[in-house]
């Protein structure tokens, strides 16, 4: 039973060597128990002794979440393409205005703020009757619209690839609004009418300089509309609501575009 007194340090020793080694953890969760050689701009290289300490692996940082090394510190990382790092130093918030509202008799200015890189969230305010009076209509309210928007991923992924700027590029953002305004109509009456809208909205924003942009939207939904004209018994069914048009009794769907123009704040 002498050997048991040479067993028992061997087993220790293979046990610390085991408890000792990198630990690797993956964004899928998995772990891979290596000693890590090189962190390289894209990728780690690592050894397995268990294999053989003369084959050298390698993985994509990106599928790295994190890195436990022996003496217990830890290494985090972040996807090159949608890690919060990368844009740092970019701005991520923006103060834009509807370049044409004015001409359709409102103003609008909108707020749009990143939560993370291809996702952001932008609020609009419109003020109805800050504008041209087409019709001679003497409108008053205003509209408000909330979106989240989702800006489109590369169709496919290189190493080291990034977005241009986090806020640039195709998007798609559902977004719903709500509008009430008054206006004069047959002989000085005056009539309150209110609508809402959830529409879906296509556009493209670019980005010139991290300082100024341009954003130009096309969007179709479904809304409802009510107004007191019919109390004055004037047959009046409004279709533009500043925010949108439509949303009548001829249709529920709902148009709307626009062309926005603003600078980038930190």
């Amino acid at each position: 039973m002498n050997y048991l007194k040479y067993l028992l340090p061997i087993l220790l020793f293979s046990s610390f060597q085991l408890s000792a080694q990198d630990r690797i953890v993956k964004t899928n969760q998995d772990t891979i128990a290596c000693k890590v050689k090189e962190v390289l701009t894209d990728e780690v290289k690592y050894i397995i002794p268990e294999t053989s300490n003369d084959i050298l692996f390698g993985i994509d940082k990106n599928d790295i979440l994190k890195i436990i090394l022996e003496n217990g510190k830890e290494l985090s990382f972040s996807h090159s393409l949608y890690g919060k790092e990368t844009y740092e130093n970019q701005k991520k918030h923006a103060i834009k205005v509807d370049f044409l509202a004015p001409l359709t008799g409102n103003t609008t200015l909108s707020y749009e703020k990143l939560i993370r890189p291809s996702r952001s969230w932008e609020v609009s305010l419109g003020i109805i009757g800050l504008g041209v009076d087409n019709n001679d209509e003497n409108p008053r309210g205003a509209f408000a619209k909330f979106g989240m928007k989702f800006i489109k991923s590369p169709d496919f992924y290189l190493k080291g690839m990034r977005y241009a700027h986090v806020l640039k590029g195709t998007y798609v953002k559902p977004e719903i609004a709500f509008s009430m305004y008054s206006y004069d109509f047959d002989y000085n009456k005056r009539a309150t009418n209110w609508a809402t809208a959830l529409n879906i909205i296509v556009g493209k924003q670019y980005v010139f300089n991290d300082i100024f942009l341009l954003d130009m939207y096309f969007g179709l939904g479904y809304g409802f509309s009510k107004g007191n004209a019919e109390d004055y018994y004037y047959n009046s069914d409004e279709s533009y609501h500043y925010g949108f048009s439509g949303a009548n009794s001829d249709t529920p769907l709902t148009i709307t575009a626009g062309l926005k123009i603003g600078i980038l704040l930190k």
